[in-house]
């Protein structure tokens, strides 16, 4: 799976940036432009997103192997930091088992849904079968894609970084992301953390509704309120680098 992917920086860390379901890599971007990471950088579109290809297969060992491949064609290194957001939240925490080509230094998730309940599974599901809805323009397909990304009011819709969540095809403009990635499902916490090699960090904007601070606690007594909503890092990427302490 060659993942379409952002890269930058230089020296011996290397930071792993993962975004949420139905968004893209350029989630990452407010983050980037503060240059408070030292060393490399890599920021992906996790398969089945923006310009990466679909695929049959979304299950979080899936989408950790991909990653596991990236970092390893990235130079490996060993201080590997995974900073993963929302569902590539729950990929960050795959990764920390260090069964996909590396063990992290520090893995840290950011607005990760860690309780479900029946219907939040069922919609899932539906989600994952519906069929591709098109646009008769691209301004309705991105102000689509906001909505549904919870990026409506944090990046303009005439930007690059809304358009990275669209595409054309003959039948019209789309969502670039394949609705067969809500397959993930909900993500195994227990599992994950029994497996982890390496240390987890867990965080939520203060107003996020998808993740409580007591839900996250359960698994990390630490666990951050951020100053923001479920998108964080696009609308407070400062917190997230005071959190993370780069």
């Amino acid at each position: 799976m060659k993942l379409a992917t952002d890269h930058g920086g230089e020296g011996e860390r290397l930071l792993a940036l993962l975004h949420g379901l139905g968004a893209t890599r350029h989630v990452w971007k407010p983050m980037l432009a503060q240059t408070r990471w030292n060393g490399r950088w890599i920021a992906p579109d996790l398969r089945g997103h923006g310009a990466s290809p679909h695929a049959s297969d979304y299950s979080l060992a899936a989408h950790a192997d991909d990653i596991g491949d990236l970092v390893n064609m990235h130079a490996p290194s060993n201080e590997i930091i995974v900073l993963g957001h929302s569902m590539g939240g729950a990929v960050a925490l795959k990764l920390a088992s260090g069964a996909h080509g590396f063990v992290p230094k520090q893995v840290f998730g950011v607005g990760i849904k860690v309780s479900w309940n029946d219907d939040d599974l069922a919609g899932m599901r539906k989600m994952a079968s519906m069929v591709v809805k098109f646009f008769p323009t691209k301004e309705e397909a991105v102000a689509r894609y906001l909505k549904v990304s919870g990026l409506h009011g944090l990046i303009a819709p005439d930007s690059e970084d809304a358009s990275a969540g669209v595409a054309q095809a003959a039948e019209g403009w789309r969502l670039a992301y394949d609705p067969a990635t809500t397959s993930v499902g909900a993500p195994p916490m227990d599992a994950l953390f029994s497996a982890a090699k390496a240390p987890i960090g867990l965080a939520r904007g203060v107003t996020d509704h998808m993740v409580s601070h007591e839900q996250l606690a359960v698994y990390d007594a630490n666990a951050r309120d951020l100053p923001g909503g479920h998108n964080v890092m696009v609308e407070n990427p400062s917190a997230v680098w005071d959190w993370m302490n780069f």
